[in-house]
This record gives C-alpha cells, sequence and structure tokens, in this order.
C-alpha cells in the first residue's frame, strides 16, 4: 500500500516544513509516502467561499484514481487515539488497498464533490490547527503508527 497526504497551499514556514521533512524521511523506512502540494489559487478575494471551495474541489478530485481509498482530515471527521489509528492502518493495508490518500482541505474546507468522494473523515482533534501544522501533526502521526505497529519504543502507552 501506498500512503499519500494531499494539500491544498504551500508551507510558508521553513521550520515547519524541515519537521515535514523530518518526518517524511522517517517513514520512508515503513510505507511509500507522498506529499503533494496543490498551489494556493489565484485572485481567491474575487471568489466567494463556495467557488474557492468548489475549485479547490476540482483540482483535489483530479488527484486521485478510481481505486483509491479517501480519507478527509476534516473537524468533524471521526477521532482515533494513536493505538486505534495504527490497526485502522494495518486494516487498511490488510485488504490488499493499493494507495490510501488524505487530504488537507483549503481555508474553507471541502466541496460538496469531495465529500461525496471520501469514504471517511478524520478529525485530528476538536481544536483549530493552521493547515500547516496539521501537515506536521498528521505525518507524525503516520509515523507513529508504524512504530506503534512493529512494536518500537517511539510510543509510550
Amino acid at each position: 500500500m501506498q500512503i499519500k497526504l494531499i494539500a491544498v497551499g504551500k508551507t510558508d514556514s521553513r521550520e515547519i516544513q524541515s519537521l515535514i521533512e523530518e518526518y517524511i524521511k522517517r517513514l520512508g523506512f515503513y510505507i511509500k509516502f507522498e506529499l503533494e502540494i496543490i498551489q494556493d489559487l489565484k485572485n481567491t478575494k474575487s471568489l466567494s467561499e463556495d467557488s474557492q471551495k468548489e475549485k479547490e474541489g476540482e483540482l483535489i478530485l483530479k488527484k486521485l484514481q478510481a481505486s483509491d481509498d479517501l480519507v478527509l482530515l476534516d473537524e468533524n471527521g471521526k477521532q482515533y487515539g494513536s493505538v486505534d489509528f495504527s490497526n485502522i492502518l494495518q486494516k487498511k493495508m490488510n485488504s490488499g488497498l493499493k494507495q490510501l490518500v488524505f487530504v488537507v482541505g483549503g481555508p474553507y474546507g471541502f466541496s460538496d464533490a469531495v465529500y461525496q468522494r471520501a469514504n471517511s473523515k478524520l478529525s485530528l482533534s476538536k481544536m483549530t490547527f493552521s493547515h500547516q501544522m496539521v501537515r506536521v501533526f498528521f505525518i507524525e502521526q503516520l509515523y507513529r503508527a508504524f512504530t506503534i505497529l512493529r512494536n518500537e519504543p517511539y510510543h509510550h502507552q
């Protein structure tokens, strides 16, 4: 199985980008992982929130294969502890799934079309985080999940 994280907009902070790169490197020991960035839309001041979500949604949907299992990182998604999340990943790997895709949307969330295509929604917290920080938190949780599955000492119960 391959895991892909699609995110709307680039990371402006060098420090955050450095952390992302560190956890992507660590993840490489466990699974094939790809971070794909969708460029920020231009001239968004002239777009309504719904129009911006629609345009970003079209760009997200173009990145998907029909067989992809799509999980939206969404504030209204289900929350899991790290061990439960690792168990979900193990089940997905055992199912023979080719690619698992997670998406961090733009500032206004996802279009209806993206919600309709999604297989599930995942919330990292009830708190709100910047879209840039969510990338670090999520990739670190992926790394943590694989260390849990391998019984490595990174995660403490």
